[in-house]
C-alpha cells in the first residue's frame, strides 16, 4: 500500500528541512509506502534546489516546478494527477499541519464506512483578530449561502482514499476551490481537531488581501448568492423609488409645491448608482469565471520535474566527459 503526499511549496527554502525531516521520522510507525509530491509553485528562493536535491538523494521524493505561480489551487491539482497511491494526503510544508496526526488519519481510514480524514483547527491562536473575523465569516456565509456546507477552521490537510481523489479528479473546471470540491465530492468523511500551530520557519505568502480574494473565489465558484442579494438590492430599490414617487405626486397636489431640494437629488443619484455598480461588480465577476471557463486554458504549465532535471543533468554531464 502506497501513501501520495502533496506539497505545494512558495518560498518554502527555510521550513522544507524540518518538514521531511518530521516526515521521516514518522514513516517507520505507518505501514505504508511514501510517495512525496512536492509542487514548486514558481517560488523565488531557493525551494527549487532543494527539491532538486532531494529527489537526487531519495527516489521516493518526485516534484513539479511551473513555469510562474500558478497559486496554491493549482499547485494542489497538479499534485492529485501525479499521485499514484491508494492513500492521497494534501500537507503544508511549514508543518502547520502537523505530521503526528497521520497516525490518528490512517487508524480512522481503516474504517471501510470512512472515505476521507479531515482536519480542522479548533482556535486561532496567534492569528490577528481582523483575519480571524473575517475567516469566521467567511465560513457563515459559506455555510448560510453556499451550496456545499464547510465547517469554521476546516484545512486542506486531509487523507483520502483513491476513489475520493479520482472524483476530485473527475472534474476538469479551471475555476478551483479545494475546500468546496472536497465537500461537493461527498463521500463519508470524518474531521479530527486540533490546535493552531505556528510556522516552523518562514513567513506565511497569505496576505490579509489574498486571502480577502481567495474568499471571495469560494462564495463565487460555490454559491449564486451574490447574485440573488444584487437582485434583491435591485428589486427594493425600485419598490422604494415607487413609493417615493407617489408620495411627491400627493404631496404636491395636496399642497401645491412641488419637493424642492437638489442635493437630495443628487445624493439619490449617487446611492442608485452605486447600487447598479456594485450589481454590475458581482454580475461581472461571474461572467469572468465563465469567461476564464471557456477559454480552456490549462490550470498550470509545468517547466521541470525530478525525470527531465535527471536526464538534462545526465546529458550535460555526459557533454562534458566527450569534450574533455
Amino acid at each position: 500500500m502506497k501513501l501520495s503526499i502533496i506539497v505545494p511549496c512558495y518560498n518554502e527554502q527555510e521550513a522544507l528541512p524540518y518538514y521531511f525531516k518530521a516526515m521521516e521520522a514518522l514513516r517507520p510507525q505507518l505501514p505504508l509506502e511514501f510517495e512525496y509530491i512536492f509542487v514548486n509553485d514558481g517560488s523565488r528562493d531557493q525551494t527549487l534546489v532543494l527539491l532538486r536535491t532531494l529527489a537526487t538523494e531519495h527516489a521516493s521524493v518526485h516534484y513539479l516546478s511551473f513555469s510562474r505561480n500558478f497559486g496554491k489551487e493549482a499547485a494542489l491539482y497538479a499534485g492529485l494527477q501525479r499521485a499514484t497511491g491508494d492513500y492521497v494526503t494534501v500537507m503544508d510544508a511549514d508543518l502547520q499541519d502537523p505530521p503526528s496526526m497521520l497516525l490518528e488519519m490512517y487508524a480512522k481510514i481503516q474504517d471501510p464506512e470512512i472515505d476521507c480524514v479531515g482536519t480542522r483547527r479548533i482556535d486561532r491562536v496567534g492569528e490577528p483578530k481582523l483575519r480571524s473575523f473575517f475567516a469566521r465569516l467567511f465560513y457563515r456565509l459559506m455555510n448560510k449561502f453556499g451550496q456545499m456546507p464547510m465547517m469554521d477552521g476546516e484545512r486542506d490537510f486531509r487523507l483520502m482514499t483513491r476513489p475520493v481523489v479520482d472524483a476530485i479528479l473527475s472534474m476538469k473546471e479551471y475555476n478551483r476551490f479545494s475546500k468546496g470540491l472536497f465537500s461537493w465530492v461527498g463521500f463519508n468523511t470524518v474531521y479530527l481537531p486540533y490546535e493552531n500551530q505556528k510556522r516552523v520557519a518562514g513567513t506565511t505568502s497569505w496576505s490579509f488581501w489574498r486571502l480577502f480574494s481567495y474568499s471571495l473565489e469560494g462564495i463565487v465558484n460555490f454559491s449564486d448568492a451574490p447574485l440573488n442579494m444584487a437582485s434583491f438590492v435591485g428589486a427594493s430599490s425600485c419598490l422604494l423609488a415607487v413609493i417615493a414617487l407617489i408620495i411627491i405626486i400627493i404631496r404636491t397636489l395636496v399642497f401645491g409645491d412641488a419637493t424642492a431640494g437638489w442635493p437630495s437629488l443628487v445624493s439619490i443619484f449617487l446611492f442608485i448608482g452605486g447600487l447598479q455598480l456594485l450589481s454590475l461588480g458581482i454580475i461581472g465577476k461571474y461572467i469572468g469565471k465563465i469567461f476564464l471557463e471557456t477559454k480552456k486554458r490549462p490550470p498550470y504549465l509545468i517547466k521541470e520535474n525530478e525525470q527531465t532535471y535527471l536526464e538534462k543533468h545526465a546529458t550535460t554531464a555526459g557533454s562534458q566527459t566527450e569534450t574533455h
